[in-house]
This record gives structure tokens, C-alpha cells and sequence, in this order.
């Protein structure tokens, strides 16, 4: 069983590796993993309590036209996060997002 603190751990790596894999938004990444919007925003918000840095990328004026980008993964390893990214997913209980093109 996965604890909620796993859990948060858990959606911290999905959402960066997501956010590593293609240009996203909040709303993209509501509507890929079907999390509330307030839970995306305060789980993005918190990536630096485990030292992941990130920044969004206005690419417009309007306030969603644009895309987070990570910087640094910190202690992270995102190879691991790769590998394993179905353990997250399950422990998530998340399906696979369908892959582009």
C-alpha cells in the first residue's frame, strides 16, 4: 500500500518527468492525468521541497500561453524516474498517457 506521502513524492517525479517529455500547461497536464487543478498547482509548487527547479515559459500574454519547463532535476535522477515510471504511474493509479503523433 502507498502512503500519502509516497503518493505526493510519487506525483512530484510523474509531473516532472511529463513536464521533461513535452511542452505542458496546466491545463494539458489536467486534462493527460485527469488531477485537479488545484492539486497540479500545489504539487508544482512544492517540486522544490525534493529540489527539483523549474520555470514557466510565457510564450504569449494570456496567462496559460505557455509551457513549464524543469531546469534541474537536483538529487533526482530522471533516468530512475524513466525506468520505473510505471511503478509510479501504478502506485498513482494512473493510466499510461498515450504517446504524440
Amino acid at each position: 500500500m502507498t502512503t500519502k506521502s509516497q503518493k505526493a513524492f510519487y506525483r512530484k517525479l510523474y509531473l516532472a518527468h511529463l513536464m521533461t517529455e513535452d511542452r505542458h500547461n496546466l491545463p494539458s497536464l489536467q486534462a493527460l492525468t485527469q488531477m485537479p487543478r488545484r492539486t497540479l498547482q500545489d504539487t508544482i509548487a512544492a517540486f522544490g521541497d525534493i529540489g527539483i527547479e523549474f520555470e514557466f515559459v510565457q510564450t504569449k500574454e494570456r496567462h496559460n500561453a505557455g509551457y513549464y519547463q524543469i531546469c534541474s532535476w537536483g538529487p533526482i535522477s530522471s533516468a530512475w524516474v524513466s525506468a520505473h515510471l510505471d511503478v509510479i504511474q501504478a502506485a498513482l493509479a494512473l493510466d499510461a498517457p498515450a504517446a504524440n503523433g
